[in-house]
């Protein structure tokens, strides 16, 4: 089973064509064989993002809604991350700027031995449509180094589409401190603490009008957490060692669907 977060602020206008493009991809793939079950995290969303996310939900994708009045996406992904219980989780945007390509090539490396498998703008063969300004990409770049300094052998930390096995997903996200952009950094950073196998594959990504994310707003507030998020990994190191990652009853790729999937919101 497959359970894929979707954190969500004021996106009744972008959600409801993601997860369409989404139920018709599995619909028409096999790649992943199992069952689908979206959780969107409503982030003390003030328009009607519960609601349309609900009136998708379908036999084909299952779609259940619950809230998270913490601002901010780490904080919004962290919800649902522990309200999961499927051996494979991810999280994707709400904005559906990942080509769902991605999906299978996600699943193929976590079913070959990966604990995680990230989306990737940086790497050779991805395909990238962004309408940034000079001033933005100038701050992704210096982001980028910084994030390179915490997050060894990763290209792009902040791609949001992620895939991960579910029982070290929810080891890391109940450790997390970052509740702002920058928590994709930590989450990384403390997966590899944790020994994790990190795969980084190619993706097609299209930049879609209507981000959350302000420069003005949310770039300094970035730059401090990968600071604080340093700070911690330096800690944590030297606290050395961590408990394993715990081993899955069954094979993430052949678990048995423990029952219907029910949409809820709560």
């Amino acid at each position: 089973m497959l359970q894929l977060i979707i954190p969500a602020y004021n996106e009744e206008l972008r959600l409801p064509r993601t997860l369409r493009a989404l139920r018709a991809h599995l619909a028409g793939d096999d790649a992943v064989p199992g069952p689908v079950e979206v959780i969107v995290v409503d982030n003390a969303s003030v328009d009607g993002t519960a609601r349309v996310a609900l009136e998708c939900t379908s036999e084909e994708l299952s779609v259940r809604v619950m809230r998270c009045d913490v601002r901010g996406k780490g904080a919004a992904v962290r919800a649902g991350m522990l309200a999961t219980d499927a051996d494979v989780v991810g999280f994707m945007d709400a904005d559906g700027a990942t080509s769902l390509e991605a999906l299978d090539e996600a699943w193929r490396l976590l079913s070959i031995g990966n604990e995680v498998a990230i989306g990737s703008r940086g790497l050779a063969g991805s395909v990238t449509a962004s309408r940034h300004s000079w001033v933005r990409e100038r701050g992704a770049r210096a982001y980028r180094s910084f994030a390179a300094s915490i997050v060894q052998d990763v290209v792009d930390t902040q791609c949001g589409f992620k895939l991960m096995q579910g029982d070290l997903a929810r080891l890391v996200f109940a450790q997390m401190q970052t509740v702002g952009f920058s928590f994709d950094v930590e989450m990384l950073a403390r997966a590899k603490l944790h020994g994790a196998r990190v795969a980084e594959f190619p993706v097609v990504w299209t930049d879609i009008p209507g981000s959350t994310f302000v420069p003005a707003r949310h770039g300094a507030r970035s730059f401090r957490d990968l600071a604080q998020i340093a700070w911690l990994m330096r800690e944590e190191r030297a606290a050395l060692p961590l408990p394993a990652i715990p081993a899955p009853v069954s094979s993430p790729m052949t678990a048995p669907m423990t029952g219907p999937i029910t949409a809820v919101e709560g």
